[in-house]
């Protein structure tokens, strides 16, 4: 399942807004994802690879300027310590593609008191009753 391609060929593929951050780490500045303000039910997909990562029905406002979620799709996103500031964050990433989406936190509602607050620019949103569009090859 995992795709491999070269850091050159997703620079082709991706604006290169988009690919900052799916490919070198880099962050939106908070409020500026439309995606922020997206309530219509409907799948939030890889921008890189198009792998469905999160169901609208995990999102909720956060506060904190950036498209959240309290669940991920299982088995579509991996994780890793991410030590860019003082302290260590989990950073997660699309585990087809290995685009970087964001980061989690441990302050999410419930039913699993997790944000996975995610750079609007990683993702694509597909409202409910679009066919989701292939997997990137």
């Amino acid at each position: 399942m995992p795709l491999k391609k070269s850091k050159e060929e997703w620079k082709a593929l991706l604006p290169a807004e988009r690919y900052s951050i799916l490919f070198q780490e880099a962050t939106e500045r908070a409020g500026s994802s439309p995606l922020n303000q997206e309530k219509r039910e409907g799948t939030f997909i890889c921008a890189a690879c198009f792998l469905p990562l999160f169901e609208s029905r995990t999102k909720y406002e956060s506060g904190t300027g950036w498209p959240s979620f309290y669940q991920p799709i299982e088995g579509r996103l991996g994780t890793k310590t991410d030590y860019k500031l003082i302290w260590p964050r989990t950073e997660y990433h699309c585990i087809r593609c290995g685009g970087h989406q964001g980061h989690v936190f441990e302050d999410g509602p419930q039913p699993t008191g997790l944000r996975y607050c995610n750079n609007g620019l990683a993702l694509l949103f597909v409202p409910k009753g679009e066919a989701l569009p292939d997997l990137r090859e």
